[in-house]
């Protein structure tokens, strides 16, 4: 893993960031906020047409991001703003991924650290991931010969990021590995669609790790998705320099995996949103709430 610079740790962010006086600064952009609201308009548009509960609800946040869309204003903070508190975090002294350890979510550590701890489950989902996470877990698990030696869960966090990564091959990929693929949403992230066994090691995407809340004395990391992966083929924590090697297969072909899920950009939503009206009365709500 390189040393972060300051301006690729917000690369994920969709911010700008700048270095000065040793400090990083964040700078939100506009564009890739109204990139993510144009998409998000023609999916719950869809949403609408296909049902969804409750319309009214949908239409009202619809109508909302389509009033900032025409006037695209970001909230700054007043220029004598108080805070309880500054953090200062020196990026480049980040040299390797750091986890959530068993069974708090405050506690971390670095990965050397654990390095070689047997994994006995993995779960990549909830909705902390997105349908990138899944192409770089299925790239990962496409190397595979023959079943992982640990119990792999699956659970994208929608069903359309279920459906585009069918059309994409990732489903036969994550079924060849041996992988469980659970009904799009929660989960194992709940302990309550799905239980880890008793006293198992877990490393799991998710938020989340609360003493029994995976599994009756279940020890749980919280990881990133890729490192997750990492951990399924291998049954344990990959050391530093096992976690590079892999993530050099991710890394060259990023562009690709990571790219966004834009609804708006998908002839079947695309057409489906647009029997989709709006209401005068919805609209007339936006304007006033805006104001």
């Amino acid at each position: 893993m390189p040393d972060l610079k300051c301006e690729q740790a917000f690369e994920l962010l969709d911010a700008s960031a700048e270095r000065s006086d040793a400090r990083c600064t964040i700078k939100l952009n506009k564009e890739p906020i109204i990139e993510y609201l144009n998409s998000n308009v023609v999916m719950l548009k869809w949403m609408i047409a296909q049902g969804y509960d409750d319309a009214r609800t949908l239409e009202r946040r619809i109508a909302r991001m389509q009033e900032w869309l025409a006037d695209p204003v970001l909230l700054e903070a007043d220029k004598d703003a108080q805070y309880a508190a500054i953090i200062d975090i020196n990026l480049d002294d980040i040299k390797e991924p750091i986890l959530a350890l068993p069974n708090d979510p405050d506690a971390s550590a670095l990965f050397s650290d654990v390095a070689g701890d047997k994994i006995d489950e993995v779960f990549i989902g909830s909705c902390m991931t997105n349908i990138g996470h899944f192409r770089a877990a299925g790239k990962l698990l496409q190397k595979m010969e023959g079943a992982i030696p640990t119990r792999l869960w699956i659970a994208p966090p929608t069903k359309m990021d279920e459906a585009q990564l069918t059309s994409e091959g990732y489903y036969s990929i994550f079924g060849s590995a041996g992988a469980r693929t659970e009904m799009p949403g929660c989960s194992l992230c709940m302990g309550n669609q799905a239980r880890v066994a008793s006293k198992s090691t877990v490393v799991s995407t998710s938020t989340r790790n609360f003493p029994n809340r995976w599994g009756q004395g279940a020890n749980v990391y919280l990881a990133s998705a890729e490192l997750a992966a990492v951990s399924s083929i291998l049954g344990k924590l990959p050391t530093v320099e096992e976690y590079k090697q892999y993530m050099d297969k991710v890394n060259t072909t990023a562009a690709d995996t990571y790219r966004y899920f834009n609804f708006d950009e998908l002839p079947d939503f695309v057409k489906s949103a647009d029997s989709v009206e709006i209401s005068d009365e919805m609209k007339a709500l936006a304007k006033q709430m805006k104001n």
